[in-house]
């Protein structure tokens, strides 16, 4: 990468090109509950994806990133790929987008929204999907899943995948951007979105969403490390309604009656 970041900068993993047959692009960027992203690392992990490029941009956050193994570095978007012939039960090549952030204002959005579709273009790529929240304020025991696409055809097919189909409102942020601009120049986009509270980083609702996803992909991965973190959630998500309900009870009491002390965590 060079010393003066300007704008967006793709950098390559390798200069020779992975040669990949039509493949999907599909991408999880970073939203309300983190559901799109943490479905696709799960993916990208599964299926033991190789790296492509990273995407560094002065339009994201003015921030670095510490990683798990304490290395900090700039934020960014990366694109990973997997190829069919690498993966049983697979018949389609895959470009997978994750990502530390999205752009912060409109025009930058809608130039890495381009600057995508010429990279996944390179490949021939003909169809998106991308993975997004459905925010609905509350907390649902099964996360249902809800789909737009700029095909009729797409659509179509939707409820047999038990998908329902929506007929109003708007998607912000890339998740819906990248379909639209993608539209304009020739190639299909499908939006799935999964409801979420947008209180919680929500892993129960990407393990939903991923497993739409594989079904409309018709793939098979290991679900294990992503039902944990989904049982993670639904555990946050009771001690949530817990105190929220002692809260509530809390203020319904009498002045002059005792209420329960609060632990702190400190020991005095």
């Amino acid at each position: 990468m060079s010393s003066s970041l300007q704008r967006n900068e793709v950098v390559y993993s390798s200069a020779n090109m992975p040669q990949l047959d039509s493949p999907f692009l599909i991408c999880g960027f970073p939203g309300s509950g983190y559901v799109g992203k943490i479905a696709i690392d799960h993916l990208i992990q599964e299926l033991n994806a190789s790296h492509l490029a990273d995407i560094y941009s002065s339009s994201f956050p003015p921030q670095i990133m510490i990683r798990g193994d304490g290395i900090a570095e700039l934020m960014k978007n990366t694109i990973f790929y997997s190829k069919a012939s690498a993966t049983p039960g697979s018949n389609q090549d895959m470009l997978l987008l994750t990502g530390d952030s999205q752009p912060e204002n409109p025009n930058s959005a809608y130039f890495l929204s381009d600057q995508l579709i010429d990279i996944a273009t390179k490949f021939n790529t003909k169809k998106i999907i991308t993975l997004a929240a459905y925010v609905t304020g509350t907390f649902v025991d099964k996360p249902r899943i809800f789909g737009t696409a700029t095909d009729s055809n797409i659509v179509s097919t939707f409820k047999e995948k038990n998908i329902l189909t929506m007929d109003s409102g708007t998607i912000a942020g890339m998740n819906g951007l990248i379909i639209g601009v993608g539209k304009l120049r020739g190639l299909q986009g499908t939006c799935l979105l999964v409801e979420t509270s947008g209180y919680v980083v929500d892993a129960k609702a990407s393990k939903a969403i991923l497993e739409s996803l594989l079904s409309i992909l018709g793939l098979t991965v290991n679900m294990n490390n992503l039902e944990k973190k989904a049982r993670d959630t639904e555990a946050l998500i009771q001690t949530i309604q817990q105190q929220a309900a002692e809260k509530v009870l809390e203020n319904q009491q009498p002045p002059g009656v005792l209420r329960k002390p609060v632990n702190t965590g400190y020991i005095s």
